[in-house]
């Protein structure tokens, strides 16, 4: 048995749905909270995720950052080493999807050279009629700049533990890679 730990940084623009989703996930679908309120730094979250088909998990460090420019400059170095990547952007929204170059340019600058696992998560698609992005679109997005994608409801709870899994197993697989890489040099 393994239990790993992975240090995941979620970004995005405000207003998207990270703080939520990372609050769903963590309490079990516990409580949505109806009223926004603006995340103005980084709120840690810490759950555990069970690899399937191994006794192994990854707790998971969610890193929830402000998705406000002013609070930027402050939040890189939070981010400094992180394992894996969460991206979320409003489906309705697509200026939020758009700047999602943004977010990953300012993650990657911190993972030079580094592959992480990393994750694309179109949110509120629960609002159908007001959609604007689709998801063909992003998910090409995401394939191309080697992410993993998915879509969420946090306000149904719809697909919440997704992109949590995606990364947990993503970074157990990265993890197994390198373990196996090294009993190869040394046996």
């Amino acid at each position: 048995m393994v239990k790993l730990a992975a240090k995941c940084i979620l970004t995005g623009d405000s207003a998207v749905g990270k703080s939520a989703l990372a609050q769903m996930f963590c309490n079990d679908g516990a409580h949505f909270q109806k009223n926004y309120t603006l995340t103005t730094g980084v709120e840690l979250l810490v759950k555990t995720v069970s690899v399937p088909e191994t006794s192994d998990s990854v707790e998971l460090f969610l890193f929830d950052s402000a998705g406000k420019e002013l609070f930027s400059e402050m939040m890189e170095k939070l981010w400094e080493q992180p394992n894996a990547l969460c991206i979320v952007y409003d489906v309705t929204n697509e200026q939020s999807f758009n700047n999602c170059a943004k977010w990953l340019e300012k993650l990657r600058a911190q993972t030079l050279g580094m592959h992480l696992p990393g994750v694309l998560v179109g949110n509120k698609t629960d609002l159908i009629g007001r959609r604007v992005v689709e998801q063909k679109q992003a998910q090409e997005w995401a394939e191309i700049h080697g992410l993993q994608y998915c879509e969420t409801s946090v306000k149904e709870m719809e697909n919440i533990e997704a992109p949590f899994h995606i990364l947990a197993n993503s970074f157990h697989r990265l993890y197994r890679e390198k373990v196996e890489t090294f009993h190869s040099l040394v046996c």
